[in-house]
């Protein structure tokens, strides 16, 4: 099989959409490990994973968002960093059921801030990013996905753990806020688009990508995708959420229907995006509806 820079030179590619809440409805209780289901509930994540690609993903991303030691210490199971991370990636193989489609390995936020500013220290967190990218590549994966990050201090550690660890591709992944000018995004450390297209290709990352954050909807994910278009050379990959935040009862909730929400990716595909999933409050059913779009776009 190509590998996924090679078939980003020929086609857009589709990638899921969330995983946690999808877990939870399939009965993980809320604060528990869902990294721990790849190894004592296998059977409950690959129906997930194999709804997606059911749905016309071509990526699948492997369950271990919080797959580093340090995420995992939080849940007293660091001990089982490698070996949750091996079978996250062997699970979202299989969803594929013998298709061709590309495992993403999922490499999240350490969960602290680094010093001087937090107590997580250089060397602490670039043991635990070392460990996940080898753990995921030793399973496998046909990339590395750093996602939801907000620093560059802690996205470079990560993207450095997976090139040396022999990843194929590394995509690095920002969340941005929509700030209150209404117009113009950053991270919640101050990071923006343009900042951050020019550090990822300079530090050798192969795909610069966006997802989560506040206000980063379809329409916000081609206004960054232009940003990033124009300050590096990278594919772009965006993985908004379903429509913008509302609160119900104290919590909050994306509502956006698949059919709205497929409604914006002819706008991001036309502002250059080469990958398109999606994030908070998405299902197959988006991604189904993503899928569709993406295929019958003409430009």
């Amino acid at each position: 099989m190509n590998s996924i820079l090679s078939a980003l030179r020929e086609r857009r590619l589709v990638c899921d959409g969330a995983m946690g809440t999808q877990l939870i409805a399939a009965g993980l209780q809320s604060g528990a490990c869902s990294e721990l289901w790849n190894l004592t509930q296998p059977d409950r994540v690959l129906p997930v994973q194999r709804a997606y690609v059911q749905a016309g993903a071509d990526c699948i991303i492997t369950n271990t968002f919080g797959g580093s030691r340090i995420a995992l210490q939080r849940h007293g199971v660091a001990g089982q960093t490698r070996e949750i991370n091996r079978a996250a990636a062997r699970i979202a193989r299989e969803a594929f059921n013998g298709r061709p489609g590309f495992v993403l390995g999922d490499i999240g936020p350490l969960g602290g801030m680094l010093e001087p500013y937090g107590e997580l220290s250089l060397t602490d967190a670039q043991t635990a990013f070392k460990e996940q990218a080898a753990a995921l590549v030793e399973a496998g994966v046909d990339a590395i996905i750093i996602e939801t990050q907000t620093s560059l201090d802690e996205l470079g550690l990560a993207i450095d753990a997976s090139l040396k660890a022999g990843a194929q591709a590394v995509i690095a992944s920002l969340a941005y806020d929509l700030l209150a000018d209404k117009t113009s995004y950053a991270t919640m450390m101050g990071v923006t688009p343009q900042q951050a297209a020019r550090f990822i290709e300079e530090r050798g990352a192969h795909v610069a990508a966006l997802n989560c954050g506040t206000g980063i909807d379809m329409a916000g994910a081609a206004k960054v995708t232009a940003i990033y278009r124009n300050h590096c050379a990278l594919p772009v990959m965006v993985q908004p959420n379903a429509g913008l935040p509302i609160v119900e009862g104290g919590r909050t909730v994306y509502k956006q229907q698949p059919k709205e929400m497929a409604a914006g990716v002819p706008k991001v595909l036309a502002a250059g995006a080469n990958i398109v999933g999606s994030c908070c409050g998405s299902g197959p059913e988006h991604t189904r509806a993503i899928s569709f779009a993406v295929a019958n776009f003409n430009f």
